[in-house]
């Protein structure tokens, strides 16, 4: 029996997926095989030497020790995709916050409470002007990053007749098959950067996109560009944005990330972290991470993980071996020579510091063969799936 420990309220969309025969779930669990999370922080949390898995119901990770986890032999995963439509959604409201000054106006029409009855509407007309902006149709947006949620942001606004720039160096071939054949390829950030009038961002967050937009990237922009941050605040420089909205240089920053420093500064837009806040995002998120947690558990099969190398392969035998390994040389000759036994299918993957191996065998595994390949100086750890 697999435990499942929820920290996080988690739909029934996801959780019914696992079958009561196998697997049992819930807040209060000793000892659980995986982890279910959302929301929670999980930094401080002491992880139990029979977790081997962690999955977050949504996209980011910052909730979750990454490096930790890895060092431990825990797979994190995510469910990149599953909450795209929901930012897309909001991004394309973001497009028509940054441009009409939409949320000035309705703060101002709310102001107008206590205007006689005869003088509301003299006054809203008279106001209005304040609050004026530019239609996005026939516009130019600068769309970087095209993952799940990129692509359909580009696509989207395209159809409400924008032209449409996208950049990103590792595009999917998946991602190119869904992108539409009328969206201008880019060739750099920096050709977005002069040609765009609209730019959102939609990058993961690590030390090469931390402060993407800065002082320096924004003065290669066109004046009065107006920028969207849907993926991460940190990708831009909270000083530098506030600095090139009071210049002017920048007209509007509509972010899904508060910090103090922004609210209430004239031109920004300020979300408290909306994007992924539907019910259809919710129960796509726990659906794709409960898939995640039995295809792992079950078959020992990696996919969407943030810490370990993807790695899937059909089981060709009674027994499983799994070896979650330092990616150091030698490593695999040492696995199999320890193990002895005739391997009907093998599959090893990398990814940076850590390194994956699965053996279909189809003798029984002993405890003598498990702690002999656990001995092997490099490995983390070693499950056995039957």
């Amino acid at each position: 029996m697999f435990k499942i420990l929820t920290l996080n309220k988690i739909s029934h969309y996801g959780l019914d997926n696992f079958d009561r025969k196998t697997y049992t779930y819930g807040t209060e669990m000793d000892s659980p095989d995986a982890i279910i999370v959302r929301s929670a922080a999980m930094h401080d949390y002491n992880f139990d030497a029979n977790t081997v898995a962690v999955a977050r119901a949504g996209a980011g990770v910052n909730n979750i020790p990454i490096d930790k986890c890895a060092e431990n032999g825990i797979v994190v995963f995510n469910t990149p995709g599953a909450n795209a439509n929901a930012v897309k959604e909001l991004v394309i409201c973001g497009l028509f916050l940054a441009s009409r000054k939409i949320v000035a106006g309705i703060d101002f029409a709310k102001d107008l409470k206590d205007t006689a009855e005869a003088d509301v509407a003299k006054q809203a007309e008279k106001g209005k002007s304040a609050f004026a902006g530019p239609e996005i149709k026939g516009k130019k947006l600068g769309v970087i990053g095209l993952g799940a949620i990129g692509v359909l942001v580009a696509n989207a606004a395209k159809g409400l007749g924008m032209e449409v720039y996208g950049y990103d160096p590792y595009l999917s071939v998946d991602a190119a098959w869904n992108l539409s054949h009328s969206i201008h390829h880019a060739k750099s950030m920096q050709e977005i950067f002069e040609t765009c009038d609209y730019i959102t961002v939609h990058v993961p967050l690590n030390n090469e996109t931390r402060d993407l937009i800065n002082d320096q990237s924004i003065s290669g922009m066109k004046d009065g560009v107006r920028i969207l941050n849907f993926a991460r605040g940190e990708l831009v420089n909270t000083d530098d944005i506030i600095e090139a909205l009071g210049t002017g240089k920048v007209a509007a920053y509509v972010t899904d990330f508060i910090n103090e420093k922004i609210l209430n500064v004239p031109g920004v837009v300020a979300l408290p972290h909306l994007g992924a806040s539907t019910p259809e995002s919710e129960d796509n998120c726990a659906r794709m991470a409960a898939f995640e947690l039995i295809d792992y558990l079950e078959n020992g099969n990696i996919k969407n993980s943030v810490n370990m190398p993807a790695a899937q392969m059909d089981k060709k035998a009674a027994y499983r071996i799994c070896v979650i390994h330092k990616n150091i040389p030698n490593m695999l000759n040492q696995i199999t020579a320890t193990t002895n036994m005739n391997i009907v299918d093998l599959l090893n993957r990398s990814k940076g510091d850590y390194a994956y191996t699965m053996l279909d065998v189809d003798e029984d595994v002993t405890a003598e063969i498990i702690n002999a390949i656990k001995a092997i100086e490099g490995v983390i750890r070693v499950r056995v799936i039957k």
